[in-house]
């Protein structure tokens, strides 16, 4: 579906996982936040001060911002109307990158239905970071979010994916809120077989970044806490 010339574009804007980390985002970062004078974000007042951390120039009132806020009808209006209007706008994602494992993917499908140019930029994933670095097959994978917060469909879940995995040879990724990283640690080491394969990818591009690949028999071996740091979780079976 072609589009007017005048018709604005839509700019998929990747934030930083940790504030310090602001050296991992490309320099023509800045370019696209220039170019946008609208923006759909998760939570405002944490986007103005990444935006001022990456373009300490920006006049931040001159640029109108709105909440995403589950991507209804309301953001949906938002969005066409200032991309009708010639206006290129701009998702910014609370850490990562917008659409991945992130809000913003129905947004971004309403700009497609109507035809609207999409700039993706690339920026850190922590699904992407952890693959990279796990050693785990990253030709098949699947990531699954946060796993059941029930200690019994947790435990039958991780079953789940072990067995997935050993079907698919595919590496299966999820993650937990990070003050119930220790008892899903415990759940995996108490669940799988002592040869999968468990990688736990913790601060990833912060200071006390981690990033460990080992058996499920080695973990046992070892004494490990990821309290209240984000971390995500891999296994192959």
């Amino acid at each position: 579906m072609s589009q007017p010339k005048a018709y604005g574009q839509l700019y998929l804007i990747p934030c930083f996982l940790q504030e310090e980390a602001a050296h991992t985002l490309p320099a023509y970062i800045q370019k696209a936040l220039a170019n946008c004078s609208v923006f759909l974000v998760e939570n405002e007042r944490s986007a103005r001060r990444f935006v001022k951390k990456i373009w300490k120039e920006m006049v931040i009132d001159d640029y109108s911002w709105h909440l995403i806020e589950g991507a209804g009808e309301p953001q949906v209006s938002i969005l066409l109307a200032a991309l009708k209007e010639g206006k290129h706008v701009g998702i910014i994602s609370e850490a990562g990158c917008p659409g991945v494992a992130d809000p913003g993917q129905l947004l971004v499908k309403a700009a497609q239905d109507k035809g609207h140019k999409i700039v993706p930029l690339v920026g850190p994933s922590s699904i992407i970071l952890a693959l990279m670095a796990s050693g785990m097959n990253g030709q098949q994978f699947c990531f699954h979010g946060y796993l059941p917060i029930d200690a019994v469909e947790r435990k039958k879940k991780i079953k789940e994916l072990e067995s997935i995995s050993a079907q698919n040879h595919a590496t299966q990724l999820f993650i937990e809120t990070p003050y119930r990283n220790q008892a899903l640690l415990s759940d995996i080491l108490s669940t799988c077989r002592q040869q999968t394969l468990l990688c736990v990818a913790a601060d990833l591009t912060g200071p006390a970044e981690s990033i460990i690949t080992r058996t499920i028999g080695e973990w046992k071996q070892s004494t490990f806490s990821y309290h209240k740091q984000p971390a995500m979780f891999l296994l192959q079976a």
